[in-house]
C-alpha cells in the first residue's frame, strides 16, 4: 500500500510518501513546500495545493493521512492552519484517494511508542522505521512521513469482524 502522509502548514507544509505492508516501511519520498509569509495567504493556498496535487499525481497513493487540528494558544495561527488541512482535504478527495485523520497523540504514539514524544524522537524513530542512514533534517518531512505510518500500521490492523455473544447466545 502506498501512504501518503502530509503534515500541514503555512510557511512548511511537510510531505511524505511511503510503501508498506503494516509491518515494513519504505520511504519513497519526502519533503516541503514553502511559502513565504510575505504573500497572500490565498497565494499560499493556491500555491500548497498545486504542488500537493502534483505529488498526487507523480505518486499516485493508494491512501492519504493528515494530522488533526490540535489547540492553539494563537486562535489566528490555528485557523490559517485549518485552511492549510482544507486544502490538503480537497486535494486528496479530487485524487479519490481514501484518507485518514490522527490526532498528533495517535502518530507519537504509533511511531515511537509515546504520545508526549519529542520531536527529535520522532524524528529519530521514523528514520529507525524507515531504515535510513540518518534522520530526516526537515521536522515537516519527518513528521509527514510519521503521520504516514501510523496510517499504514492502522490500516492493517485486524478488525474485529463479529460482535462478541452474550453467553446466553453462545450456548444456543
Amino acid at each position: 500500500m502506498r501512504v501518503f502522509g502530509i503534515d500541514c502548514g503555512t510557511e512548511r507544509t511537510g510531505y511524505g510518501v511511503i510503501d508498506s505492508d503494516g509491518r515494513l516501511h519504505r520511504m519513497v519520498c519526502a519533503g516541503c513546500i514553502t511559502s513565504s509569509a510575505r504573500e497572500p495567504l490565498e497565494l499560499r493556498l493556491f500555491h500548497i495545493a498545486r504542488e500537493l496535487r502534483g505529488l498526487m499525481a507523480e505518486h499516485r497513493p493508494d491512501s492519504a493521512a493528515i494530522e488533526e487540528v490540535f489547540f492553539a494558544v494563537n486562535a489566528k495561527s490555528a485557523l490559517k492552519l485549518s485552511h492549510v488541512r482544507g486544502v490538503a482535504m480537497l486535494v486528496v478527495a479530487e485524487a479519490a484517494v481514501q484518507f485518514a485523520e490522527y490526532s498528533p497523540l495517535e502518530v507519537k504514539k504509533s511511531v515511537v511508542g509515546y504520545g508526549r514524544a519529542e520531536k527529535a524522537q520522532v524524528q529519530q524513530m521514523v528514520a529507525s522505521l524507515l531504515r535510513l542512514a540518518a534522520p530526516i533534517a526537515s521536522e515537516d518531512a519527518s513528521d509527514a512521513l510519521a503521520i504516514a505510518i501510523c496510517h499504514a500500521t492502522h490500516a492493517f490492523m485486524p478488525v474485529a469482524t463479529a460482535p462478541l455473544l452474550r453467553r446466553s447466545e453462545a450456548r444456543a
